[in-house]
């Protein structure tokens, strides 16, 4: 991981020079970086990332693909959460500055869930919805989505696609039977249009969104969703629009900035907002 974000930052340089940042970064407790060592990682850099690390006229060292990345939303979740992990680990003396946000339960349960997707091997699931029985069933997984620091779990419950949120799990069990996931199905292609975990065929809309003051600049920076495109400036605001299928999580998104943003169109999108706000409001005179 150091040599990846290294090279990405310096772009190109001999193994000396590496090594001496490597040495002054004190990665491994001071000590120098060995040719055999750096030509190991070298190929595990590429096994996990696809980047290959090439050496010019100079013995400069450098990523020669770097566009790999671009677009591949799991190798770029990959680099940044391993990133963050390396650099929290060796900050242990400043820790109290550190403030992160809390994740819940049930990430324990991704090293069997993973190891069931890739060697496509049903699961026996404990599962218990807020307000609901507890019950246990098998699952074929197919994948899983990160959402608001919540793991999800997508399956094959034999009678539908469903989306298990793995904080509401109460035991995961890796069990003989094979499954093959049909030639057809993409994950991707499954959330397509969705914002969130929520699939329920609510269609495609065409939203346009007024954002005012630093609003606008929070969704420039920090867009809701890979459709969104700013469409025009005037006195104080900007108009986005945003083709997706508004479900309830969408919604929510769109109440928890309220107060920098106003609904355009649809017309209905508009009016289920004000029903919540004006529901809020009944509730909190």
């Amino acid at each position: 991981m150091w040599i990846v974000n290294t090279l990405r930052q310096r772009r190109r340089l001999t193994l000396s020079e590496l090594s001496e940042l490597w040495v002054t970064d004190e990665v491994a407790e001071g000590n120098p970086l060995p040719r055999s060592s750096f030509n190991k990682y070298r190929d595990a850099i590429h096994d996990m990332f696809g980047l290959l690390i090439e050496c010019d006229k100079q013995h400069r060292y450098y990523i020669c693909n770097p566009g790999e990345l671009d677009g591949d939303q799991t190798k770029q979740w990959m680099l940044s959460t391993l990133t963050t992990g390396l650099t929290l680990s060796g900050s242990s003396a400043i820790k109290d500055s550190i403030l992160l946000e809390n994740v819940p339960a049930g990430y324990e349960f991704l090293p069997i869930i993973m190891q069931a997707i890739r060697q496509r091997r049903t699961i026996t699931m404990g599962y218990q919805k807020f307000g609901f029985e507890a019950y246990t069933k098998p699952v074929d997984p197919y994948a899983v989505r990160l959402f608001r620091q919540r793991w999800y779990l997508l399956a094959d419950n034999y009678e539908r696609i469903a989306t298990y949120a793995l904080d509401r799990m109460l035991s995961a069990t890796l069990t003989d039977r094979r499954f093959e996931r049909p030639a057809d199905f993409s994950p991707e292609e499954h959330f397509k249009g969705y914002f969130g975990v929520i699939v329920d065929g609510t269609p495609m809309e065409h939203v346009v969104l007024r954002a005012y003051g630093k609003m606008a600049n929070l969704l420039r920076t920090l867009p809701i969703y890979t459709t969104q495109r700013e469409l025009a400036s005037g006195d104080g605001y900007t108009d986005f629009s945003i083709d997706i299928r508004p479900t309830i999580d969408f919604v929510s998104e769109l109440t928890s900035k309220i107060d920098g943003l106003d609904v355009l169109e649809p017309a209905s999108l508009k009016a289920k907002v004000r029903g919540i706000l004006e529901d809020a409001l009944r509730r909190n005179p």
